[in-house]
């Protein structure tokens, strides 16, 4: 029983820690927008994960977990109340919280896509049907009694499930909502419309980067064997590996050391490492983490070309790190972690052959696929019953804060503006 309750307590104290991960996207977010929408995108992240905890309890949990509908979706389990004591494993009440964090992290995810230019309103109607719509399926396919999962696919704490999902959705709302004014000049060239404090950036990254050590260890679900320990090594590695990487991939291309790039690339060894933080050795992490330093630098690079406007860089990040950290498995994962426990089977490196990176190669263009045209229709949908997702031109160039909520998250500083005190 001891063991039992250690077990509820590592994963309870793990959903506190992704909880936190929210502080951290609000000042990743604030700090790499302008001023004058700080406010906004604090309170907003709030009152969507509110909204999407709501949406979770009532009908997330039971199409994740519920029973499967052909392997689609769960139809079953819904206005989740299980007050039951834990028996041989987590209390579902326990199960539930941990489950509903990952949720909501998918939802801010999405939300990278709408910043700076979206009506208060869209949040909220969007935040309500991705949590009904889009993200439970996926998790379905992957983590419930899914096709996915009946496959043997590999998504530990959910580079797919969570980061692929909510980057689909913000691609969607991209597209849809088109750039921010003055991003891109007639010609084809883009402006830095740069964020306005890199040491909120900074701090976020720090709080996203601690959370998850809840976001993959407390993916163990158990303390048996201290194996969150080596699910942590693994994690570290890769993060800190992304940072260096990004790093020294931007210092060579533009000569500069450049802050926010560095940040993105330890995001991105965070994000690639999620899906197989527990499959991989620590040298494999390194690897991975590097990649996915890589791949954020030069994908960043390629949306601004695409005049894809993505103040927050979800697609990079989230998108592509999350890409290539699912397909990791499939190059990396060691019987012992893998094949021997009956999840999957062992990467290419490790005599596996092609077989489990043909799943995770599935697992991506389907998650993938599914999230961005639900999304987009979605989106589209709203865009038109709505008269539009986006805000004037006018609310956008006064600011969200003021436009959307009667008041400026920095008062003092933006009196001053405005006066010219």
């Amino acid at each position: 029983m001891e063991q039992i309750l250690m077990d509820n307590l590592w994963v309870i104290i793990g959903t506190f820690l992704v909880l936190l991960m929210q502080g951290g996207f609000i000042l990743l977010e604030a700090g790499s927008t302008r001023m004058k929408n700080a406010g906004h995108i604090a309170g907003k992240t709030i009152f969507t994960i509110s909204l999407g905890s709501i949406i979770f309890w009532a009908v997330g949990w039971g199409f994740i977990y519920g029973d499967s509908a052909g392997g689609f979706i769960g139809i079953s389990e819904f206005f989740f109340g299980d007050a039951s004591a834990p028996d041989g494993g987590l209390a579902g009440s326990v199960d539930f919280m941990f489950q509903m964090m990952f949720a909501l992290i998918a939802l801010t995810i999405a939300f990278g896509g709408f910043a700076e230019r979206a009506k208060l309103s869209a949040y909220v109607i969007f935040a309500v049907l991705f949590s009904a719509l889009v993200y439970p399926v996926v998790a379905h396919w992957v983590w419930g009694d899914g096709w996915l999962g009946g496959l043997g696919k590999q998504d530990f704490a959910g580079s797919t499930v969570v980061h692929l999902t909510g980057a689909m959705a913000a691609l969607a709302a991209t597209i849809i909502l088109k750039p921010r004014i003055g991003k891109y000049n007639k010609d084809g060239s883009s402006n830095d419309l740069a964020g306005h404090n890199q040491v909120y950036t900074a701090l976020g990254v720090l709080l996203l980067w601690v959370g998850w050590f809840g976001f993959n260890g407390a993916s163990t679900f158990e303390v048996a064997d201290a194996f969150f320990g080596y699910v942590l090594l693994n994690t570290q590695l890769a993060a800190a590996a992304g940072a260096i990487a990004a790093m020294f991939l931007i210092w060579m291309m533009s000569g500069k050391a450049d802050v926010p790039t560095t940040l993105n690339g330890a995001l991105a060894g965070l994000v690639a490492i999620t899906a197989s933080c527990g499959f991989v050795a620590p040298w494999a992490a390194v690897i991975i983490g590097i990649i996915g330093g890589l791949i954020v630098v030069v994908s960043m690079k390629i949306f601004d070309r695409a005049k894809i406007d993505d103040p927050i860089f979800a697609l990079s990040v989230h998108g592509m790190a999350g890409i290539w950290g699912t397909l990791s498995t499939g190059f990396f994962a060691v019987p012992a972690l893998s094949t021997e426990i009956g999840w999957g089977q062992a990467g290419l490196f490790y005599g596996g052959g092609f077989t489990q990176l043909g799943v995770q190669t599935l697992g991506v263009v389907a998650g993938g696929i599914y999230a961005f045209v639900v999304s987009f229709a979605i989106l589209f949908v709203m865009n038109k019953v709505m008269g539009g997702l986006r805000v004037t031109e006018e609310e956008e160039i006064m600011g969200l804060d003021i436009s959307e909520h009667g008041s400026y998250g920095y008062p003092e500083n933006m009196s001053n503006e405005k006066t010219g005190a």
